[in-house]
């Protein structure tokens, strides 16, 4: 079964960061353009950012532009999401999910290899 495997969550303190990734089980990361998302308890799944299967491109959504930056280790085929001044609302669980055209990356709909995410909780 092809899917992404996301670790790095937990409970992280307003104002701190965390560091989450995610690796590709049955299939190569790098072969595909990568996007992280979020959902929190009942809202939709959202995007936040995206990075290009070469990774020499990446983008980010409103949500979360300025606070946080999407990467790529080769060495280990997973694709990292560092978030920083996290704040309340960013309590959600975390997923990682691929596309193979990059114009539709941050599109759950397009999106596909999806993880089981991990849950991200900030407190107060």
């Amino acid at each position: 079964q092809k899917q992404f495997v996301e670790t790095g969550g937990g409970l992280v303190q307003a104002g701190g960061s965390v560091r989450l990734s995610c690796a590709a089980s049955g299939f190569v990361a790098g072969d595909w353009h990568t996007g992280w998302f979020r959902q929190a308890p009942g809202k939709d799944r959202e995007g936040l950012a995206c990075i290009s299967a070469t990774g020499t491109m990446t983008k980010y959504t409103d949500i979360v532009k300025g606070r946080v930056i999407i990467s790529r280790d080769d060495a280990k085929d997973t694709v990292d999401l560092q978030m920083s001044d996290l704040k309340t609302d960013d309590t959600a669980v975390y997923f990682c999910a691929a596309v193979n055209i990059d114009s539709k990356c941050l599109r759950p709909s397009d999106m596909k290899w999806w993880g089981n995410g991990t849950l991200v909780t900030v407190s107060l």
